[in-house]
């Protein structure tokens, strides 16, 4: 009935299952996805592996144009591969049922790679379905036909991950107004991929390798190489096929990184279709079916490292003969080609957010760079991510802390390619440098220190020494730099003090002093530490933006007053929680609260220290990352319950009076994030 076209693709035996079912139980199945994903293929593979079914013969026009197609023209092929002749005009496909042979035919129509002639495939495949009530009608294509009658199966790459646990390949079922399929990534034959101990991306490219190079071998570093490779290509079938074909000219560590800087070169001169010669083929036939404004927004949006939000689209993409109105229409049409993926649900209460791919994203760089508008496109991108930073800073401020992390994870890609693009000029340097100081409490208060110090150090050279964004970077970069390099986190404070004395920042000069305590405590000297505290909290205003807030130095005085002042270290400790406004600073609390808890169980109140500590745990908002601090509570939590007993009791405030780790590495971890 039919003939396998070629070796079935690795990791596609759920949804070769699922597709089998949906063609016995409806009259109208499409196959949708991306470029590359293998539509055609899982179509192809599955018919031939059907040795029966509700048809007594398949009839396959496939479309191997290019660009946009005369009306009529699908018309015309489709009635010529059914009846063996053409129709004089294209009202007469609405005329089949007479001309098909037998008394009732049993056929099922496979449309293959209809993408230029969709509109004119969908108004045949209607007619068709109403004319021919035995005919069942399959379609490959990169966006749905939108039939009532239509049932779609959209086929996701492959999986680059093996879950711990799980097979691979489970499907995910879920209904839509079309009756669509949402099958998942990756295979589930008899042997799943998990059990393997691979991904189905990496058996896949694992098995083109050993096709061009027969004693292909990948030790461990090699497979390493070659995960990253597939997470690179995003699990795509065809482009992990054209990069296994390189390793004839590569080896897999350089492959990889050849991959992860660009992909549109991956190749392959000898694939049968056209299209699939090169991954920028692939891409570029959805390119040049869209109008012109589709094209324009695709390259503008291009320069997003990230997801995107519908609205800073419009910020970046309008402009040249593409009105902001018209943006979010272009949107759709190109998530609904699969060149942008939806990162939330479009009708739902949040805004509109998309991920462009990463071989259309090469692709569309390529494309505006021709153009000339990545400078344009950049500096747009530049500006929004400078807004998002000073919109993260205030909302830290003003006491919305959970809503300005949530922003910053959503756009950290940009803000990280915003600093890691080198500017090269001062105004731009500047500009960065801007964005990272604002970004203070990301690298600080949520574990990512070592970048922020890595980018402060990188950026600060590039700026102009009497910019007053220097001396505030210098004493950000100190704080993030006090526990890995104590000497270099004071060579960077000589440098800021003065600064900040010359341009009259308060802030800054109070913050200088913190580090300076952090600096005493690691030397042991608890009381020069508690006075540079001290002098912090004199310093900093209450509401001083930029920076912890005062409670964070008391807290801070408390802590190296425990040692030899625990009178002082517990009023000190009182103060830090009665600081105006400290409610409204979630971060400033948990550190204040766990000063507070600290000095109650050096004094013998464990039983208070201990409720103190969990009531602060349970207070935080689980779907963020934990901030600093958080271990400290723990790691007190577990020293009170270890002189409880056994069972983890709540300890009682007659139990003897027991002293955790001393506090210089406990205010470490809190002062400087690590």
């Amino acid at each position: 009935m039919w003939n396998r076209v070629g070796a079935p693709l690795l990791g596609r035996e759920r949804e070769s299952g699922s597709l089998e079912r949906l063609l016995v139980e409806h009259r109208a199945v499409t196959v949708v996805g991306g470029a590359g994903v293998g539509k055609s293929r899982l179509a192809a593979d599955t018919l031939a592996a059907m040795t029966g079914g509700p048809w007594q013969r398949v009839v396959r026009v496939r479309w191997d144009g290019h660009g946009r197609a005369t009306p009529g023209v699908l018309a015309s092929e489709v009635c010529q591969a059914l009846t063996g002749r053409r129709p004089r005009r294209e009202a007469d496909v609405g005329g089949l049922a007479g001309q098909l042979p037998g008394p009732c035919p049993r056929v099922l129509l496979f449309l293959d790679d209809v993408d230029p002639v969709h509109a004119e495939c969908t108004g045949v495949v209607q007619r068709l379905l109403m004319a021919v009530p035995t005919l069942r009608v399959l379609v490959t294509s990169r966006r749905a036909l939108g039939l009532g009658d239509e049932r779609v199966l959209r086929l996701a790459p492959l999986s680059t991950e093996v879950a711990p646990g799980e097979t691979a390949g489970d499907e995910r079922t879920g209904s839509g107004p079309a009756g669509d399929e949402r099958t998942g990534n990756g295979p589930a034959g008899d042997e799943p991929a998990g059990a393997r101990g691979r991904a189905p991306a990496v058996e896949l490219f694992l098995a083109r390798a050993r096709a061009v190079v027969r004693d292909f071998r990948a030790d461990d570093a090699a497979l390493r190489d070659v995960a990253a490779i597939c997470r690179a290509v995003e699990g795509v079938p065809l482009a992990i096929e054209l990069a296994a074909r390189q390793v004839t000219q590569y080896p897999v560590g350089q492959l990889a990184e050849l991959v992860e800087r660009r992909q549109c070169w991956l190749s392959n001169p000898h694939a049968a279709i056209r299209r699939h010669r090169s991954l920028r083929d692939a891409v570029g036939a959805s390119y040049v079916l869209g109008e012109r404004a589709v094209r324009a927004v695709w390259g503008r949006a291009s320069v997003f490292a990230g997801d995107f939000e519908e609205s800073t689209a419009v910020f970046v993409c309008a402009g040249g003969g593409v009105e902001p109105h018209q943006v979010p229409g272009c949107l759709a049409q190109l998530a609904a080609m699969a060149v942008l993926e939806p990162v939330c649900d479009p009708g739902g209460l949040r805004r509109p957010r998309y991920r462009m791919t990463r071989a259309a994203r090469d692709f569309g760089a390529e494309r505006l760079a021709e153009a000339g508008e990545f400078a344009v496109a950049a500096e747009r991108r530049t500006l929004h991510c400078q807004r998002v930073a000073a919109v993260a800073e205030s909302l830290w401020s003003a006491g919305c802390q959970s809503q300005a992390v949530r922003l910053v994870q959503a756009e950290q890609d940009d803000l990280r390619t915003l600093v890691h693009e080198a500017p090269t000029r001062a105004d731009d340097a500047a500009a960065a440098l801007e964005a990272v100081l604002n970004l203070w409490f990301w690298w600080a208060v949520h574990d990512t220190a070592e970048e922020g110090r890595g980018l402060l150090l990188r950026l600060l050279p590039r700026c102009p020494p009497d910019s007053p964004l220097v001396a505030r970077g210098l004493w950000l970069a100190a704080w993030l730099t006090a526990v890995s390099d104590p000497r270099e986190a004071r060579d960077l404070l000589g440098r800021a003090w003065p600064a900040a004395v010359l341009a009259g920042d308060d802030a800054t000069v109070g913050r200088i002093a913190h580090v300076q305590g952090v600096l005493a405590l690691h030397r042991g000297d608890e009381r020069a530490a508690a006075a540079h505290f001290q002098e912090a909290a004199r310093t900093i205003p209450a509401t001083a933006p930029g920076g912890p807030a005062p409670a964070v130095s008391l807290a801070a005085l408390a802590l190296a007053q425990s040692g030899f002042a625990p009178g002082a270290a517990w009023a000190s400790a009182r103060r830090a929680l009665a600081q105006p406004g400290i409610e409204g600073d979630a971060w400033a609390c948990v550190v204040a609260r766990y000063a507070r808890a600290y000095v109650d169980h050096q004094q013998g109140r464990s039983g208070r220290a201990w409720h103190r500590a969990r009531r602060v745990l349970a207070a935080l908002d689980e779907s963020l990352p934990a901030p600093c601090g958080v271990v400290a509570l723990r790691q007190l939590i577990a020293d009170i319950e270890a002189g409880a007993g056994a069972h983890g009791r709540a300890p009682r405030l007659t139990l003897p009076r027991a002293r955790t780790a001393t506090p210089s590495p406990v205010l470490a971890g809190i002062a400087t994030a690590r």
